[in-house]
């Protein structure tokens, strides 16, 4: 059974960091693309950042030079950094991964950004 743990969420000013964790058990991080998306309230649910199994990674215009998707193989745990943090960016952030031709989610982490 797969499962994707999202963590690191909470409450930042304008301008500040957060570190987002996404620990799977059940699959390889290594192995396939895993991917960062977020939703916010009365939006539907966007793709933030990618890393493929080559580690290229991919990231959505609005999140370019702020976000930075990375992989842990040991950990078995992939990461976004978020810098410069807007009130724009704030959502549930989600990981997600394609394991054995099924589409597998975490729970989510609420990220908000207010002062």
């Amino acid at each position: 059974q797969v499962q994707l743990v999202e963590s690191g969420g909470g409450l930042v000013q304008p301008g500040g960091s957060l570190k987002l964790s996404c620990a799977a058990s059940g699959s390889v991080v290594a192995v396939t693309a895993v991917d960062w998306y977020r939703q916010a309230p009365g939006k539907q649910r966007e793709l933030v950042a990618t890393i493929t199994s080559g580690s290229t990674t991919n990231y959505a215009e609005s999140v370019k030079g702020r976000f930075t998707i990375s992989r842990d193989n040991v950990k078995n745990t992939v990461y976004l950094q978020m810098n410069s943090l807007k009130p724009e960016d704030t959502a549930v952030y989600y990981c997600h991964q394609i394991w054995g031709l099924r589409d597998y989610w975490g729970q989510g982490t609420q990220v908000t950004v207010s002062s």
